[in-house]
């Protein structure tokens, strides 16, 4: 008999049909001898809902105001499930992030989880009752309520599985487990039996929402073994752990991508020490990321620095630069939209040189202009123009021979 924690999103409780199947799902593990911990989104679009009725209100609401708000998404789909479960016959009590004992930094919005202290839920496993939780939120030491942002409830799942020491977190979505690629994209994508935390983590991070890159971080720092699974179908998902045995012949484990990419370009800086720090600096004080950074040096003794950002911030970015000109000391700023970023992940590549040059050949080939280039020792990333993106991932995906299946037991 062990513990483990499940996770079901926003379009898995999305009506009072798919919360009773949510339910049947949870018996099953709890009829296995479990004891199960369920942390569960809002309902289907609800947090949308609730964000476009702040807007009729005003353009710029309170983030705490906004936190109180979004929080009873949450809070209606763990009342809703505690009474679906009942009416099957099993015992269930739900907690909010506060009851659950999920204690944040006092950021509103975007806060991280400091602590968990799960001595309430273990009382009630105790007692034989299905405990479930509000994702996405917690508690601040003065006692606010706080939201933890994006994937915020794969990362509640997840750090209650790391504090209640489970034997496993299932985080059930709308797919079958993590795919070789996006399989609305590529027909030929291939769902993986297992992969490991490093990979899971950078394909999260450029591009595949299948699970947040916080919760991976997480899983990985706990040594939580996580498992994609579909909430509808009742079938073996895709493992994530440390070290998986499974599929070693890959060299490549999977192809992330993401559109609405900008380079700008920060030209005639001054060619100092200091002119990295002071620039990057500037933009990370106002909480504005940049990705792919390429430096370069005129004749004249000037330097040149051309970063990526997510287009949505590029207005921010240029104003900001704009505000610290006297500071930053430089000619011009120039940018370009209309990008896409497109990389290859896989912990094979490490032992494998010329992985790199096979894809700028295959990109080469197809006539697809590679305008700035990441890598580090596990993935490759290209910023490419936004019009080639899906027949890049196509290419790549076929060239790298991922729909064929090489898992070895």
């Amino acid at each position: 008999m062990g513990i483990i924690v499940q996770k079901f999103g926003g379009t898995s409780v999305g009506t009072a049909e798919k919360i009773l199947n949510v339910a049947d799902r949870i018996i099953q593990e709890k009829d296995n001898g479990n004891d199960i911990v369920v942390v569960v989104s809002a309902m289907g679009k609800s947090t949308d809902q609730l964000v476009a009725l702040a807007e009729q209100i005003t353009a710029k609401p309170s983030k705490r105001e906004m936190d109180m708000l979004l929080t009873t998404g949450e809070q209606v789909t763990i009342s809703l499930l505690s009474m679906a479960l009942k009416e099957k016959g099993y015992d269930a009590i739900s907690f909010t992030g506060w009851q659950a004992g999920i204690k944040t930094e006092a950021a509103h919005g975007n806060a991280r989880i400091m602590k968990i202290n799960p001595d309430k839920i273990k009382r009630e496993l105790t007692n034989g009752k299905v405990v479930v939780v509000a994702g996405f939120q917690g508690v601040s030491n003065d006692h606010q309520i706080t939201t933890l942002g994006r994937g915020g409830s794969d990362t509640t799942a997840v750090a209650l599985a790391a504090a209640l020491h489970a034997d496993k977190c299932d985080i059930y979505t709308d797919v079958t487990g993590v795919f070789t690629t996006d399989p609305r994209y590529v027909k030929t994508a291939r769902k993986l039996d297992a992969i490991s935390y490093d990979e899971m983590l950078e394909l999260a991070n450029l591009g595949a929402g299948v699970l947040h890159p916080r919760a991976v971080e997480f899983a990985k720092n706990y040594n939580v073994p996580l498992e994609v699974r579909s909430s509808i179908e009742n079938e073996r998902g895709t493992i994530i752990e440390e070290d998986t045995k499974m599929e070693q012949s890959l060299v490549v484990r999977g192809i992330a991508f993401e559109d609405q990419v900008t380079r700008v370009s920060v030209l005639g800086l001054p060619n100092e020490l200091t002119t990295l720090s002071t620039i990057f600096s500037t933009l990370a004080n106002h909480s504005l990321n940049v990705d792919i950074i390429i430096q370069s040096t005129t004749s004249d003794n000037k330097t040149s620095i051309s970063f990526s950002v997510k287009t949505r911030d590029l207005e921010d970015t240029i104003t900001i630069l704009e505000q610290h000109k006297s500071v930053l000391n430089y000619e011009r700023i120039e940018s370009e939209s209309g990008l896409s970023k497109v990389s290859i992940v896989g912990s094979g590549m490490v032992s494998n040189p010329g992985v790199a040059a096979e894809m700028f050949e295959v990109l080469a080939k197809q006539g697809v202009e590679v305008k700035m280039v990441s890598t580090s020792e596990i993935k490759v990333s290209t910023v490419i123009s936004g019009e080639h993106m899906v027949n890049a991932v196509d290419i790549l995906h076929s060239a790298f021979e991922l729909s064929k299946d090489t898992t070895r037991v």
